[in-house]
């Protein structure tokens, strides 16, 4: 059973930084991998997504010029560096592997295996 392992969140205060790692324990044949995070009493929401085959990135509205994915394929890992933290952005954090090309890679139900996740803190 191939796992995805996120690590790097913890507590930072507004104006920091922090690097999210995901990894997976075993072999997956990707097409791409993305970020995903949670609030309490929210619901999932998207963040950040790579396309392997081309190097395509996408964020949400909400994040873009301040977080960044990477990753290698090969490796099946992927990063999310978050730059200039607001308190906002507090949220458990999820990677996610996606195998086909069914439905929206903004939906949470496009992915195939997920992380345990990982929680960032943001204070003011």
């Amino acid at each position: 059973q191939v796992q995805l392992v996120e690590s790097g969140g913890g507590l930072v205060q507004a104006g920091g930084s922090l690097r999210l790692s995901c990894a997976a324990s075993g072999r997956i044949s990707s097409n791409a991998m993305g970020w995903f995070r949670q609030a309490p009493g929210k619901e999932r929401e998207f963040v950040a997504y790579i396309r392997w085959n081309d190097g395509s990135t996408f964020y949400a509205d909400s994040v873009k010029g301040r977080f960044t994915i990477s990753g290698e394929n090969a490796e099946n890992t992927v990063y999310l560096q978050m730059n200039s933290l607001k308190p906002e952005d507090t949220a458990v954090y999820y990677c996610a592997a996606r195998l086909g090309y069914g439905g929206s890679k903004y939906r949470a139900d496009a992915y195939d295996y997920w992380g345990q996740g990982t929680q960032v803190t943001v204070s003011s």
